[in-house]
């Protein structure tokens, strides 16, 4: 019960209280471009946006799993992974990366 009440240092993903910048900035990044690309992936007409931001979400989601120190770093993780996968695979189906941009 001691840690209930013990104040918190560093961010509010960090529960081991010592900060994580780098961990927390790709979490940052990782939950905007899921974000970006689950919402434009329900617009057709907007498959270039979904599909980039997708991909880049996938990425420096990737890379953020690999340098996670906590759980509450892992889980935010998996959900913005989750959302820029969905983006990024309808806006693969919906014209991909370079449809009709590139003829």
């Amino acid at each position: 019960m001691a840690q209930t009440t013990r104040p918190a240092n560093g961010s509010l993903f960090a529960t081991d209280g010592k900060p994580h910048p780098l961990q927390d900035a790709l979490l940052g990044v990782t939950l905007v471009l899921g974000a970006l690309a689950f919402v434009t992936a329900m617009f057709h007409h907007l498959h270039l946006i979904s599909s980039w931001a997708g991909l880049i979400g996938i990425l420096t989601g990737g890379y953020g799993m690999y340098v996670s120190r906590t759980t509450a770093e892992r889980f935010g993780l998996i959900v913005g992974l989750g959302a820029a996968g969905f983006g990024f695979f309808l806006g693969m189906a919906h014209g991909g990366l370079f449809g009709g941009v590139i003829t």
